[in-house]
């Protein structure tokens, strides 16, 4: 089914007059000097339709709208409408009776700017029919030209390489991490005894050593209630027993703060 072609109006003039115009003299052109403006063989209403391609100009009756002549226009500028070469509100207008017989007449308005607005809707009519031509050559190549197939093919791969990143250097296998020096101990703080340990943080503290009371290390086998006064307050560590209590027990104090240095290296 054909598609249907739709007449669209796309000028209308409420104020045209047409003229009776003398055999052109000259290839020069028509001059609306050469007519005799002050009677004018008619008076009506203009209007400008299209349909499809083709522009038609119609001069019609102010108050039944009859038909009075009308003249189709396939180009523009062209031979069916040409301007007056001595003004811009004068055209020569080619007419038909849709017979086969045409005539030359005389179209004037009586405002510079309704003459404007006809010259107008008539370029920009044909002006849509280029472009509307060329789209649709630029469709026939495009579906006669061989399409560009962008697709990958059966098995085919491509490679792509991204710069600027950097692989992260992996250690050896094996390759154990260094440990800092010192065995991770931190220095004894300012005002520490010298020789005296710190445990770090979340270590357990070593258990104190057991040192004897110091009433062990003095008792003598004697209460002191029943001691006898001496002139000699320090006689009594000279004898040979006094010193044999008194170094077992200072041995016993060393080997009590070596166990503890040892379990708390240990635990370390």
């Amino acid at each position: 089914m054909a598609e249907e072609v739709y007449e669209s109006v796309i000028c209308v003039k409420p104020e045209v007059h047409v003229y009776r115009i003398p055999p052109r003299a000259s290839n020069r052109g028509y001059r609306a000097a050469d007519w005799k403006l002050d009677e004018p063989a008619w008076s009506g209403r203009l209007r400008i339709t299209a349909k499809g391609n083709v522009a038609f100009i119609k001069l019609e009756d102010k108050t039944s709208g009859e038909l009075f002549a009308q003249a189709p226009v396939e180009q523009y500028p062209g031979t069916v409408v040409e301007a007056v070469t001595d003004s811009s509100r004068y055209f020569v207008v080619r007419i038909e009776d849709g017979n086969g017989r045409h005539a030359f007449i005389g179209l004037g308005f009586a405002d510079r700017g309704d003459s404007f607005d006809f010259n107008v809707a008539l370029q920009d009519h044909f002006k849509w029919v280029r472009q509307e031509s060329e789209l649709a050559k630029q469709e026939a190549n495009q579906s006669t030209a061989p399409r560009l197939d962008l697709g990958f093919k059966e098995g085919q791969t491509i490679k792509i390489n991204i710069g600027n990143i950097k692989k992260k250097d992996n250690p050896p296998a094996g390759a154990s991490k260094s440990r800092p020096a010192g065995g991770g101990l931190l220095p004894p703080p300012p005002g520490a005894k010298g020789g005296a340990f710190v445990p770090p943080p979340g270590a357990p503290n070593p258990a104190p050593s057991a040192q004897p009371p110091s009433a062990a290390l003095l008792d003598f086998g004697e209460s002191p209630g029943n001691a006898k006064p001496s002139a000699d307050l320090w006689g009594d560590f000279t004898t040979a027993a006094s010193r044999s209590v008194v170094e077992a027990s200072l041995r016993t104090s060393s080997m009590s703060a070596c166990t503890s240095i040892l379990h708390y290296s240990t635990l370390v």
